[in-house]
């Protein structure tokens, strides 16, 4: 089983600005670059990649867009697409972004909305905004806190004829064992048939003795269950997955906690579900 991994950072510090890593000890200094990827994943079943916007500084997310389609051109890159920054709530140039992004190979946007106050992503243009991308037959990725699961939901009503990719399961509480709150509110998503899921970024939030099989084992069941195999993606989440179990760790747990699944049903969430909801060419 190969994996498209749909949730690829690359760091390139002489290029651009990553304010949000100050602080952070196993991100905070060095790069992160396509031959550190590959180095790390050689033999590892990773069919290929989507870049993920980095959260960059917000001066430079038109400049990284700009900057990874010259790498995705480089032979050998491995990355399929990438998937821009965006800033829907902002009508000056909103359009005009998604037409040279979409000349760039984006085949979707994000806009991390935990960084932003809740009311951004509640606006009237915000959600013009994303039922544009939506128009254009690209897709949207979510990236909330647990706590915001409701905005995610109401985004998605919103904008119902917009696919969106909830990320890292909605970034659970698995440390703190706060379940019944989060369970119920990816059941709630679920309903909408536009969102759905990314498996991925969960063991940066269990406990560092914790990164293991057992202690996942229910959260993923939960997420199964909700969205079922048809709707679910994988990501990687590297580099911030080094602030859990790894890549290489990472990848690992992901084949076994898909292993329980038909053929069919874990080869769709490791890269069939992927090429349909980004729109990635077959291979």
């Amino acid at each position: 089983m190969e994996f498209i991994d749909t949730h690829q950072h690359l760091i390139y510090r002489d290029r651009l600005g990553y304010g949000w890593t100050a602080g952070i000890d196993a991100l905070a200094t060095g790069d992160f670059t396509v031959a550190d990827y590959q180095t790390l994943t050689e033999g590892r079943g990773i069919a290929g990649t989507v870049f993920m916007e980095c959260a960059v500084d917000d001066a430079d997310y038109q400049a990284e867009a700009r900057f990874i389609a010259g790498l995705m051109r480089q032979p050998g890159s491995g990355i399929l697409a990438q998937i821009a920054s965006c800033r829907p709530e902002t009508e000056a140039g909103f359009t005009d972004w998604l037409d040279e992004a979409a000349d760039l190979g984006a085949v979707g946007f994000r806009r991390v909305l935990h960084v932003v106050p809740d009311e951004v992503s509640q606006s009237r243009t915000f959600r013009a905004g994303v039922a544009e991308i939506g128009r254009r037959g690209l897709s949207f990725d979510v990236c909330v806190l647990a706590r915001q699961l409701p905005i995610a939901r109401a985004l998605a009503a919103a904008c119902p004829d917009t696919v969106m990719v909830l990320n890292h399961c909605g970034v659970p509480d698995i440390a703190g064992g706060a379940f019944d709150a989060w369970a119920a509110e990816i059941t709630a998503l679920a309903a909408h048939e536009n969102m759905h899921v990314k498996l991925s970024g969960l063991t940066a939030y269990c406990a560092p003795d914790k990164r293991d099989l057992d202690t996942l084992r229910p959260w993923v069941g939960h997420v199964l269950d909700a969205f079922g195999p048809a709707r679910m993606v994988w990501g990687g989440d590297w580099p911030v997955v080094n602030l859990g179990s790894g890549l290489p760790d990472w990848i690992d747990l992901s084949r076994a906690l898909l292993s329980p699944l038909s053929a069919d049903e874990a080869t769709a969430i490791a890269q069939h579900n992927a090429r349909r909801v980004y729109r990635l060419p077959d291979s």
